[in-house]
């Protein structure tokens, strides 16, 4: 049972290479390298976001977890990175069901990981001068949908928070479905913000969701090589 849960979750470790800098390293790398116009020759209000974002991650447990488990080797380090990931998904949901909107040691925790998630997708695609790509771009990509699914039930958490909307909330998952709908930009109208906080918040959500999430899809799209069944090397 143990080699088959090694081999799902792991994979072919000796096939693995192991990267010359450890995440930490890396980071700081990059910051150094986007201060010295190593990669691009930037100045101004550019060069200062990209040292803004780059250096964000530092604030952030992501990184330090990355870099604990790259002792292990590079598969453990995208294992440690998946639960964090899934974690972070997985907080707003116990808050939600168990009602704990109230403890603010919790809800501070929940905001201060979604602030990580919010700085993280901007770094990739700004600040990320240094790195080679990932060894799957599709892995990326199910990370960002779960990455979107932390942000939405995150918001849901903070619509519930107070009275904020136009009527409180019945169940658990009225926040959910509200941030849900407000992430899609549909909007069916059973719920909307009276209050400015909620304005503010949804006016929040749907800037992340329009400039934040649809520029990561685009930027990534490009970049996943098709395999398998679709591949056109494969066709007849």
């Amino acid at each position: 049972m143990k080699q088959i849960l090694k081999k799902l979750l792991l994979g072919n470790i000796s096939k693995v290479e192991k990267p010359k800098y450890n995440p930490f390293q890396k980071r700081i790398k990059n910051i150094k390298s986007i201060w010295n116009n190593d990669h691009q020759d930037d100045n101004g209000i550019e060069k200062i976001v990209r040292l803004f974002l780059s250096s964000s991650l530092l604030l952030f447990p992501g990184i330090y977890i990355k870099y604990a488990a790259s002792k292990r080797g590079p598969e453990y380090e995208d294992l440690a990175l998946d639960i964090y990931v899934l974690l972070k998904v997985a907080l707003p949901l116990v808050i939600l069901i168990n009602n704990w909107q109230s403890n603010h040691f919790i809800l501070g925790i929940m905001i201060y990981v979604m602030l990580e998630t919010v700085f993280y997708i901007p770094t990739l695609i700004f600040a990320s001068d240094l790195f080679s790509k990932p060894r799957s771009y599709k892995r990326s990509m199910l990370l960002l949908f779960f990455n979107y699914l932390e942000m939405v039930f995150a918001f849901g958490v903070l619509y519930s928070c107070d009275n904020y909307l136009n009527k409180p909330f019945l169940h658990w998952f009225d926040a959910i479905y509200f941030s849900t709908v407000t992430s899609s930009t549909i909007g069916f109208g059973e719920f909307y913000p009276v209050q400015t906080i909620g304005k503010v918040l949804v006016s929040i959500q749907s800037m992340l969701v329009l400039l934040y999430v649809v520029l990561f899809l685009n930027f990534f799209s490009t970049k996943i090589k098709a395999t398998g069944y679709f591949d056109p090397e494969n066709q007849d």
